[in-house]
């Protein structure tokens, strides 16, 4: 795989940083006190006395960042992650469980958001999960046309793949019983075959109107528009959440256009600050083909990393493949997005053409294809070092697992998913769901672990996600599943920093804190290796560093 030419430095002041611990998270040296940084990058790391050796050897007079009682860690790599959605969605009404624990409390709190805008713009909410609400299912359209009948009232799932409109959004483009559901997509209809006023997937694409974003069967549309400037607001929003949690690269999982003229529109005003790496939607594959984009390209804070395809839907919202049905609702069996043939075409394109892709699949069913599409362009095209990924990979078979090892897959997980709705995956199929997101048989069976966020699916705070990962225990206090499935802190720390940047293609720019790469890291209040397991995520940020410059201080009372 090749790396990425860095075209903007950014150059720093050398300074020498000092703190209780540095966990380098490189193996050969994994533990220092002090770091020497310039022109961006690490220089030196080691003990205080060796370091500031090498900057006298050097004639380098650098300034002093001390941190006391802290713990520096390399910045967090989310290696899945939506920012725009999530800057998007930050400025929605939030109906989130924290928020709303039940259907009248939606309306409720959507009825405040449609006092604050103004007659006839749309009314957005997002957050909720079925399972959490008192009622135990989705709202209706019905309920929704108590908020609104006069506007678009749109209220997304919190998996962000599909959710529920009131009557006027189906009366205003057209949908009525009788509209066939799109490919990959499903317009929900009750026992009368009336419609419920859910929709998943490709049925969000009637969301977007004429002009907005269309991707057909090639995922879930959550691509809504907003005025240039008001995106660019959102991305600034999101990217002080990043920083705030100690993020400081990620790989946007779902690039269409309007990402991409986003992030040029943010890069061209001087304003990103975190290192993305960009997967562009299959459906502009071809384009991307022709004008030759056959690799990895960009700089050190925006590039395009490769191709983002789907295999089948969410667990969150019932839509991943289960072709016998759902434990919960036998009635419901869930989509692919592609036949197999289909889907191995699209694979082939982009191998053939040097593009890593990452394919959304979460049943086994669904990872087996994704398995055997990647062996099967492998064994044609042979490349030992593709790392062709699996975004979530929650329920793959022992057997895939095998697989993946084989053949170099990587699978990128989120464990926050199973911290915030754990419980619904084992009541949606049944016994099988407590091995959701089974990141110990990957160690195990050799396979690369990596976690990231989903953001907005969940909040961008990777101590959170390591937490989960160390003790599988659910924000309700579930123990998901038997020990066997957890990973050591040290393995879920690596997992979110240097093994993000491997499955980035980014390792010998940033991951772990060593001479040559990029001086970026997080300064925190604890160190999570030795701190007690359920209290990781608790542990403050008290600051976020990029290229050597510091682009997050926690404010302190």
């Amino acid at each position: 795989m090749r790396h990425l030419a860095t075209f903007d430095d950014r150059d720093s002041a050398p300074t020498l940083v000092t703190a209780d611990l540095i966990l380098t998270v490189d193996d050969s040296g994994p533990r220092a006190e002090a770091m020497l940084t310039a022109g961006g990058r690490v220089v030196a790391v080691g003990s205080r006395e060796e370091v500031e050796a090498e900057a006298r050897r050097r004639g380098i007079e650098p300034r002093r960042a001390d941190f006391p009682g802290a713990t520096i860690v390399p910045g967090f790599v989310d290696a899945h992650a939506h920012p725009l959605m999530y800057g998007q969605l930050l400025t929605w009404v939030d109906v989130s469980p924290e928020q709303a624990g039940s259907i009248p409390e939606i309306v409720e709190r959507m009825r405040e958001g449609a006092h604050r805008l103004p007659p006839g713009v749309p009314l957005r909410g997002y957050g909720y999960e079925q399972r959490n609400l008192a009622e135990r299912r989705h709202p209706t359209k019905e309920e929704l046309d108590a908020i609104a009948t006069d506007r678009e009232v749109y209220v997304m799932n919190a998996s962000g793949h599909g959710g529920v409109v009131n009557t006027f959004t189906l009366d205003k483009y057209g949908i009525t019983r009788d509209t066939p559901n799109p490919e990959g997509g499903e317009f929900f209809r009750d026992a009368d075959g009336e419609l419920t006023g859910e929709l998943s997937d490709a049925a969000c694409n009637v969301l977007t109107g004429l002009h907005g974003v269309k991707i057909g069967h090639h995922g879930p549309n959550f691509h809504l528009g907003d005025e240039p400037a008001e995106h660019q607001r959102q991305l600034d929003i999101a990217q002080r959440e990043f920083l705030s949690s100690g993020v400081t690269a990620l790989g946007d999982a779902q690039v269409s256009k309007r990402e991409l003229a986003a992030y040029l529109a943010m890069a061209d005003r001087g304003a990103l600050s975190m290192r993305v790496s960009m997967y562009l939607l299959s459906h502009l594959l071809d384009q991307a083909i022709d004008i030759g984009l056959t690799g990895p390209f960009g700089n050190a804070f925006l590039s395009v990393a490769g191709i983002k395809l789907y295999a089948d839907g969410t667990l969150g919202g019932w839509t991943a493949y289960f072709p016998e049905g759902y434990v919960g609702d036998p009635c419901r069996r869930g989509q692919l997005y592609h036949e197999p043939a289909e889907y191995a075409g699209l694979v082939a394109k982009a191998h053939a053409a040097g593009l890593q892709t990452a394919t959304h699949a979460q049943s086994p069913t669904a990872i087996a294809m994704v398995v055997d599409a990647v062996e099967q362009v492998l064994s044609e095209r042979p490349d030992p070092d593709a790392r062709h990924r699996i975004e979530h990979c929650g329920l793959p078979a022992p057997a895939e697992i095998e697989r993946m090892a084989r053949l170099g897959i990587r699978p990128v997980n989120q464990t926050q998913h199973y911290y915030n709705w754990g419980e619904g995956v084992e009541q949606a199929i049944g016994t099988p769901g407590e091995r959701f997101n089974p990141l110990g048989e990957f160690v195990d069976a050799g396979v690369p672990v990596t976690i990231s966020s989903d953001a907005p699916v969940a909040e961008p705070r990777p101590l959170e996600a390591i937490q989960a990962a160390v003790t599988r225990v659910t924000r309700r206090g579930h123990k998901l599943g038997p020990d066997s499935l957890r990973i050591s802190a040290e393995a879920a720390l690596r997992a979110h920093t240097l093994e993000g940047a491997i499955s980035l293609g980014r390792e010998n720019e940033f991951g772990s804190l060593e001479p040559g790469k990029r001086a970026d890291f997080v300064v925190l209040g604890a160190n999570p290796l030795t701190i007690e397991a359920d209290t990781i995520a608790s542990i403050p940020v008290v600051a976020t560093w990029v290229d050597g410059t510091e682009r997050h201080r926690a404010d302190v009372a």
